[in-house]
């Protein structure tokens, strides 16, 4: 966690953007209710907006017979949604949600992607401190690919396009090029 904290407090002070890291909590075991919420379904860690909290489990399929980056990446992508946080992406998106039911599951899409987006933001932005492959990072590619919704639970958007905002934020390695709000609806489906 000290990497992230690092490498985002630096981009924000750049920015002229107030930081503050936030609370990291872990469990052996899955836990029903955490941050006074029922662990949402489906999801491998999550980020507490009312706490500024992110939780990850130590046990399940997102950090176990994965490759080394994937769990590096599930913690990027849920860092993403505290960037989003304290930045009034996430206040934007609840205001919009509010007003607009019937495109809720196309912004909470949008919402996703965009912490996928930051994620590899982040990553490259330590990629040369990583001793790893090519075939790592391939590998990793693959992981996102296959964790799209095209099993019909449509939180984080296809694979397709999961793997083009990821790859949007490693080849701009800047935040402004994860917009995904002025992206077309085919981009964030």
């Amino acid at each position: 966690m000290k990497c992230p904290h690092t490498s985002w407090s630096a981009h924000f002070a750049r920015a002229g953007l107030r930081f503050r890291k936030p609370v990291v909590r872990f469990y052996e075991e899955p836990e029903r209710r955490v941050c006074g919420v029922r662990w949402p379904a489906n999801a491998a860690a999550f980020y507490c907006t009312e706490r500024a909290t992110l939780v990850f489990p130590l046990t399940g399929h997102w950090i176990e017979g994965r490759t080394d980056l994937y769990p590096l990446k599930v913690v990027a992508h849920e860092y993403g949604h505290h960037l989003q946080s304290l930045t009034g992406v996430r206040d934007d998106y609840e205001a919009r949600v509010r007003s607009d039911h019937s495109h809720q599951p196309e912004l909470g899409r949008r919402y996703e992607l965009q912490a996928d987006c930051l994620s590899e933001v982040f990553l490259v932005s330590v990629r040369r401190s990583l001793p790893r492959t090519g075939q790592d990072w391939e590998a990793l590619s693959g992981a996102l690919r296959a964790s799209g919704d095209e099993d019909g639970h449509r939180t984080h958007g296809t694979g397709a396009n999961r793997l083009h905002w990821f790859k949007r934020g490693y080849q701009t390695a800047s935040p402004a090029a994860c917009n995904t709000w002025a992206a077309t609806p085919a981009r964030v489906s």
